[in-house]
């Protein structure tokens, strides 16, 4: 017998599943039993049921739940993954047993209202890839009485719904929303989180987690900013030195394995997985394996006496391809090489930002083709036509950050970068970089440094530093200590429009956007706390918007669905950090700057 309790502390006992007739008949008696008891102990509250991201549609005229049977099922068409998805989520709702910080207003009408069994998916094209602008897309009802019934066009939609459905059972024993319409859709197709293993390691383990947690937040890229200048920890079969030079030790790099592992996990849960190999810049460490092809590497980033402009990193940590030394580009296309074949995944972000003028002014050279009549801008011409042909014919789409065409010093004409091969990540100068990108003619993803960086904000990370020695005038209070200060709030993050400032034509070439979490400040231990629940305010307004049908901010109604939402994240295992006191929760509106009218 399983034995739980319902949310008003009464013991039920259920039989195990079994397809014996006496023990099915004992189950209907206890499910009337349940219902019985449901109906004498009504749930009442102001809430409505919470769902997030907030669905494009959803209609629930008459509130209603009713048990979901212990025997349940998920009837769905045979699909790898799809299938994956269907196990994992048929053990979410029968095990969940969430229970809300505010018990949502419903009718329990155990009369009328049979318990859940069945919910049916339907997809009508189980081939399409997962890939940028596939058919997200699903509706999903579950009437009063009957089968539930989810459609979707791809395997991919099918799995937001499951998604929606999930959310939308609750308490113990489980019950579930009847009467329930939903269409649902993303309004952009690129919705992602970038993570940064190279200044910090982060185990396989915490990888998947936070892959899991972005598919429960609908986001569907997982943008991995693999190598730069602090530490290589990909294992390449056709490099091995990289790594074993170049990571921080045998215990912090990724295997050919381990990437199967994440980009399958990845796969399972709607995800993309992107890999970023940045180059030429942000390549110190490998000088480790090969010092003959790294400009600069190894060398204090700022030398002393020396202007900003004459540095040689914009952080610790030195170290750029040489573009003029054949070998560079036959290590560099063999990881290429290895690093498509490990990545399915048709994008290949291939870095190019930040390009230090006095790096490769350090090396011999570079001295020479500059003193030659040679320019920097030409350095970076020569390696971008070195490698994007080679990233092309591997059936590719290239991403470079903004840099390589919008750097005020080093920057290529929009003539060597092909507008329909390549997408341009934003991170500089708010909406204004977006709104120069998109006016050239390229696509773009937003990833802009005043709204999406997630590590802004907990100061800096460098030594003997004088700028906090600053006793009665607060050091850098006005942006914590950090360049891209201050701390960056689920309100700031949810209130930003990616589109802001551009027309409709030019709106239609951003593709989505992503939260960055350099890993500077940052670590497993800090890692769910970091990104959650400020990326899934981010989920919300890339997948339906900001605003309400008046076209209303509505980050204020936000703010108790979103400390629900995060509330039954950090039941599911993830340690997303509190958005306000439980008091505020259990007090509606008593926190609010401005007390809301009598209506």
């Amino acid at each position: 017998m399983l034995v739980s309790k319902s949310p008003f502390g009464i013991e039920i006992k259920s039989p195990k599943q079994s397809s014996t007739v006496g023990q099915m008949e004992s189950m209907l008696v206890i499910i009337r039993l349940a219902l019985c008891l449901l109906a004498l102990f009504p749930i009442s509250s102001g809430s409505g049921i919470n769902v997030w991201p907030k669905p494009r549609t959803f209609s629930w005229p008459n509130p209603q739940a009713t048990l979901l049977s212990p025997a349940f099922t998920i009837a769905a068409p045979n699909h790898t993954f799809l299938s994956s998805a269907v196990e994992r989520y048929l053990h979410l709702v029968h095990t969940e047993h969430h229970l809300p910080l505010v018990n949502p207003s419903v009718n329990l009408t155990p009369s009328k209202l049979p318990p859940l069994r069945t919910l049916s998916i339907v997809v009508s094209d189980l081939k399409a890839p997962l890939q940028h602008g596939v058919d997200e897309s699903y509706s999903l009802s579950i009437p009063t009485s009957g089968p539930a019934k989810l459609t979707a066009n791809t395997a991919w939609g099918a799995m937001r719904g499951l998604e929606t459905f999930s959310q939308l059972v609750w308490s113990d024993p489980s019950v579930v929303a009847v009467g329930v319409y939903v269409w649902d859709a993303p309004l952009f197709g690129h919705r992602g989180v970038m993570l940064d293993t190279s200044r910090n390691y982060y185990p396989v383990k915490d990888i998947l987690r936070t892959i899991g947690a972005m598919s429960a937040n609908k986001l569907n890229v997982f943008h991995w900013h693999i190598t730069d200048s602090h530490s290589f920890p990909l294992v390449l079969p056709s490099e091995p030195d990289l790594a074993a030079k170049g990571s921080y030790g045998p215990d912090m790099q990724y295997s050919p394995n381990d990437i199967k592992t994440i980009v399958q996990f990845g796969l399972e849960h709607g995800v993309r997985v992107i890999p970023e190999i940045d180059s030429p810049g942000h390549t110190g460490s490998w000088a480790e394996a090969y010092p003959e092809i790294v400009a600069c590497a190894n060398m204090f980033w700022w030398p002393a006496g020396s202007e900003w402009a004459d540095r040689l990193a914009s952080e610790p940590g030195t170290g750029h391809l040489n573009p003029l030394n054949p070998k560079t580009y036959q290590v560099l296309k063999n990881v290429i090489h290895d690093v498509a074949s490990l990545f399915p995944e048709p994008f290949f972000h291939s870095g190019a930002d930040e390009i230090i003028p006095g790096c490769w002014k350090a090396d011999p050279a570079i001295q020479s083709f500059l003193s030659n009549g040679g320019t920097l801008s030409q350095l970076l011409e020569i390696f971008v036509n070195s490698t994007l042909p080679y990233i092309l014919s591997l059936n590719r789409t290239v991403v470079y950050w903004e840099d390589v065409l919008l750097d005020e010093n080093i920057k290529v004409p929009t003539t060597v970068l092909p507008k329909e091969h390549t997408i341009l990540q934003t991170w500089n100068n708010g909406p204004n970089n977006t709104k120069r990108i998109v006016s050239s003619g390229y696509k773009t993803i937003v990833s802009s440094s005043d709204f999406y960086y997630l590590d802004c904000g907990h100061g800096s990370f460098l030594g003997n530093d004088s700028q906090y020695d600053q006793e009665g005038a607060g050091a850098n209070s006005g942006n914590g200590g950090s360049w891209c200060g201050p701390f960056k709030t689920w309100q700031t993050i949810y209130n930003y429009d990616i589109t802001y400032g551009l027309s409709k034509e030019e709106a239609k070439l951003v593709l989505g956007g992503e939260v960055a979490l350099w890993s500077e400040q940052a670590d497993p231990t800090v890692l769910d706390a970091r990104i959650w629940p400020r990326t899934s305010a981010m989920a919300e307004t890339l997948w339906s918007g900001n605003r309400d049908k008046m076209g209303m901010k509505r980050y204020a109604g936000a703010t108790d669905r979103l400390n629900e939402w995060r509330y039954r994240m950090v039941r599911r295992g993830v340690e997303a950090e509190p958005l306000q006191p439980l008091w505020c929760v259990r007090n509606p509106g008593m926190c609010n700057t401005v007390q809301a009218s009598a209506s």
